[in-house]
């Protein structure tokens, strides 16, 4: 399978790990790492999201962990062959048994959404088998430092849900992205941030494509760091 190309590195990507996508170039380059020094990822895939944050925070150090073991050694490629490699680590394990004494500024994840199925395509990394939203939201929130942050993208149609599951497990929404496909058309993502302080919260929404194929003005911009992008 061919890499991927960003500007400041590549990711190796192989049939059995869930691929390069938009949901991850949006976290990556929307979700809050500012002041973030220890940052989990939790769900790595190929490594994308992580690699990122790196390339915008020079100052965190992250950790990225995957059930899937070829996940866990392609994002480990891919984080050796970065020029972030000092500050990336990743291990295999599962988030519902990972002890640590650390606390985390930034927990972000990309996490499967699809009630599971028999469809075998992705299944570890589309389906909730292995980790569903309510033992992502716990265990994050016993993970997270008193100031940190919790950002995920998910389906719109799991807001609700996943806001009041976070609430239950004393987690704020600070943040709110509305992802839109193509302008005009409805909400399809949103981009949720939580932490254990209240406090104010803010809302946007962010326009993906302005027409079929070609890309907003808004994302241009948002990924003009990252993207290569070819010329018409």
């Amino acid at each position: 399978m061919k890499p991927f190309s960003f500007k400041h590195f590549n990711i190796q990507q192989q049939k059995n790990v869930f691929r390069v996508g938009t949901d991850g170039v949006l976290l990556g380059a929307l979700a809050n790492v500012n002041g973030a020094l220890k940052a989990l990822e939790v769900g790595t895939g190929t490594g994308l999201i992580s690699l990122m944050l790196a390339q915008r925070n020079s100052q965190a150090d992250l950790l990225g962990i995957d059930i899937n073991p070829d996940a866990a050694v392609l994002t480990g490629i891919n984080f050796k062959n970065s020029p972030f490699h000092l500050r990336l680590k990743n291990i295999l394990q599962d988030l519902k048994i990972f002890e640590t004494e650390e606390k985390f500024d930034l927990i972000v994840s990309n996490p499967p959404y699809f009630e599971e199925s028999s469809s075998e395509k992705d299944k570890i990394a589309r389906q909730t088998v292995e980790l569903n939203f309510n033992q992502l939201i716990s265990k994050s929130a016993k993970l997270l430092s008193d100031k940190g942050t919790f950002s995920v993208i998910i389906p719109a149609e799991a807001g609700a849900y996943f806001i009041e599951t976070a609430r239950e497990n004393r987690l704020f929404l600070n943040r709110k992205i509305n992802i839109i496909g193509i302008e005009n058309s409805a909400v399809k993502r949103f981009i949720l941030e939580f932490s254990l302080q209240e406090n104010n919260f803010e809302e946007s929404e962010f326009i993906i494509e302005k027409s079929p194929r070609q890309y907003s003005d808004q994302y241009l911009e948002l990924t003009k760091e990252f993207h290569v992008f070819k010329a018409n």
